[in-house]
């Protein structure tokens, strides 16, 4: 992995890989995640996505990519750490499988770069059809997360312990503020993004560095760059003096329960192995127990929040399992503390980790995702270090890690039968 600066805030990372007949490339720009421009940014992504001054339409897009041997350039809009990263990532044949010989790098690098800088335009803004597609579109997709309950009570528990913190905003912003949008406004913000944003760029595939920084230098060339907005520093999550408990009421036949905890420690490789042995794979506390043995949920796992220091679970339950199922998830983090484990729990924890970071680089897709990740939140180990960490892990980091972990919010998603 090699990570070289094109431009004033313009980064690129090579993840050299000759054993994928793809490449990748994706452009993403990072932005400091706010409510008041969650929404814009998602919106400005998709409309570029829309058409440029040579292609101003999806059908003459189609028709540029399809020569490309049918390359594809797909609009992303991810949430890492307290950033929110907006773009594009391109898929195309690499070039060691391409007929003839035939070079695809530059071709597919000059569109992302006009997608970027050459949006088709009228009278100086987003074309209005286009403009509103979008808008009903990310309206649909901000609401269609209502629709997966699992999800929403997982979003919904995040901003209640997160609130009034940027971690606690979702990816896609709010319908209200998608809705007060209007053509004036994200053009203005179009250009703000693309002129005061950190643009990361990774390439995989064959291609020398060399060639891959000279496509990209030339396809960006016009990218305007100001005063470089920094990435945002995480903003410190204050633990409560007292957990919170909140339920929500909706049309829901089973209750989703998440559990919020803040983490006290920054051993972030103890806390890793320790929130698999807590709920972090199949072999864990909360599966085994709480899923298993006891049936209280129909699911049930924790996520650690290493950006953040925090650890959520999400679990399914019968809404008169309720305080059976929060007791005992606290009773299964209390045997994670106190060292209560089987020999066999903590290798097969070390293992899992071991086999996702290993596996990664199996796949273009998820190291993109992992050094963007890295790149938003300041972060440079690579999952081999990460791996080296993970087995240096001793029982006692872990205990003393995990001791660090206390309750912070409860959220409860309920059905509207359970006020009668």
């Amino acid at each position: 992995m090699t990570r070289t600066q094109l431009a004033g805030g313009m980064y690129l990372t090579c993840l050299p890989a000759k054993k994928f007949k793809t490449s990748l490339l994706s452009a993403q720009f990072v932005v400091p995640l706010r409510w008041e421009t969650a929404s814009a940014n998602a919106l400005i992504s998709a409309i570029l996505r829309r058409g440029t001054v040579t292609c101003p339409d999806m059908g003459a897009l189609s028709a540029r990519l399809d020569k490309l041997y049918g390359a594809r350039i797909d609009v992303t809009v991810r949430k890492k750490g307290e950033s929110q990263c907006v773009g594009f990532v391109a898929s195309l044949i690499d070039d060691s499988f391409a007929p003839g010989g035939e070079r695809l790098l530059e071709p597919t690098a000059t569109l992302l770069g006009e997608l970027i800088c050459s949006p088709v335009t009228r009278d100086g803004l987003f074309l209005e059809d286009y403009f509103e597609n979008e808008k009903t579109n990310l309206i649909d997709a901000i609401r269609s997360i209502l629709n997966d309950k699992r999800s929403y009570a997982d979003s919904r528990l995040l901003q209640e312990m997160c609130t009034g913190e940027p971690y606690g905003i979702p990816r896609l912003g709010n319908e209200q503020i998608t809705a007060a949008l209007h053509p004036q406004l994200l053009f203005e913000g179009y250009r703000h993004l693309i002129a005061s944003s950190r643009l990361e760029i990774f390439y995989s595939g064959s291609a020398e560095h060399a060639r891959v920084e000279a496509a990209l230098r030339s396809a960006l060339a016009e990218l305007p760059r100001a005063a470089v907005e920094p990435p945002p520093e995480l903003t410190p999550h204050v633990l409560p003096e007292e957990p919170r408990f909140l339920t929500e009421r909706l049309d829901v036949s089973q209750g989703k329960l998440g559990m919020g905890f803040s983490c006290g420690s920054e051993d972030t490789a103890a806390l890793l192995v320790g929130n698999t042995l807590f709920g972090g794979s199949s072999n864990s506390k909360l599966f085994l127990n709480v899923r298993e043995k006891l049936s209280l949920c129909y699911y049930a796992s924790s996520l650690y929040h290493r950006q953040k220091g925090l650890i959520t679970v999400s679990s399914g339950i019968e809404f008169e399992h309720y305080q059976q199922a929060c007791d005992e998830i606290r009773a299964q983090l209390a045997a994670v503390q106190e060292g209560r484990l089987e020999d066999w729990e903590l290798e097969a924890a070390k293992s899992t980790l071991l086999n996702a970071y290993s596996s990664m680089g199996d796949s273009q897709g998820k190291l993109e995702n992992f050094y963007l990740g890295q790149a938003a939140t300041g972060r440079n180990e690579s999952p081999e270090e990460l791996a080296a960490q993970v087995r240096e892990v001793t029982l006692e980091r872990i205990l003393q890690a995990m001791s660090t972990v206390k309750l912070d919010t409860v959220y409860f998603l309920q059905g509207k039968e359970a006020e009668e």
